[in-house]
């Protein structure tokens, strides 16, 4: 997640600014030594003319990227360098790219809500948020969302993640027969965190409690649950709703209302 959308901007103007720069640097690797022109444009020893912008090239002459000799511009030693930096950065962005789903989501952080972008493709919930209601309205409020990925936390924090890989603790035949093998140890954080799922699950209730641990934990699909369950078609997000609003209101239980109260004196009496 990220507060705020100024580094996302820099970033981008960064992008544009290293573009217009390798543009430049391939222009003079192109066409030799460039000669500026009189109304503001560069000339290659081929005749090709363009029209550069001249904050460009005082940012590549800032940078060491090309070089004024005897009033010509010519590529540095570090432009190729530059230019190989360039083109990995733009494969690496067209990848994330690739695997990103950009959202904005409002949170609730230190007693406020705030508005922060989330990659939606990080999470299980994810297909969740493009559900819509009868009305158009979110079938999932983003409590809820926020709850069920809070739990999926919790799970990971517990180590209940099944395990995939090898593993290099002996076996229990090659344990030394009079010595009984070590019991499994958790720390003391894994075992807060089961302690803190525990008690949400039993808020949730044994009822509701698979269905958010099948989705929120274990990634699986609405229509992948419907049928391990074998429940009717478009049951498992109204479960599954329901769930994440009881979370909800565990992690963030709503605060009280006013007390009405009634003031009298000594003696006093209502009248009938």
């Amino acid at each position: 997640m990220t507060g705020s959308k100024k580094p996302q901007r820099r970033k981008t103007a960064s992008v544009a600014s290293d573009r217009a720069l390798a543009r430049l640097i391939r222009f003079a690797l192109a066409s030799g030594p460039l000669q500026p022109t009189a109304d503001g444009a560069l000339r290659g020893l081929d005749g090709t003319r363009r029209e550069v912008m001249p904050v460009v090239v005082a940012e590549a002459l800032r940078r060491g990227l090309v070089q004024e000799v005897e009033g010509r511009l010519k590529a540095a030693p570090t432009a190729r360098a530059f230019l190989h930096r360039h083109a990995a950065e733009l494969e690496d962005e067209a990848f994330q790219a690739q695997h990103r789903d950009l959202s904005t989501r409002e949170v609730r952080i230190g007693g406020r809500r705030e508005t922060v972008r989330v990659n939606l493709a990080e999470s299980p919930l994810g297909p969740l948020t493009r559900l819509k209601d009868r009305d158009g309205a979110a079938y999932f409020s983003d409590d809820a969302l926020a709850a069920g990925e809070r739990l999926a936390r919790e799970f990971e924090r517990a180590g209940l993640q099944p395990r995939i890989t090898s593993t290099w603790e002996p076996r229990l035949s090659q344990a030394p027969r009079r010595r009984a093998a070590p019991e499994p140890t958790i720390s003391d954080s894994a075992a807060a965190a089961r302690k803190r799922l525990g008690d949400a699950l039993d808020i949730i209730g044994p009822d509701l409690a698979g269905v958010a641990l099948d989705v929120c934990c274990f990634g699986k699909g609405l229509e992948l649950v419907e049928r391990e369950r074998q429940w009717p078609a478009r049951s498992a997000k109204l479960m599954l709703r329901t769930a994440l609003c009881a979370l909800s209101r565990h992690y963030a239980p709503p605060q009280p209302g006013p007390r009405t109260r009634h003031w009298g004196a000594d003696g006093y009496r209502p009248e009938l």
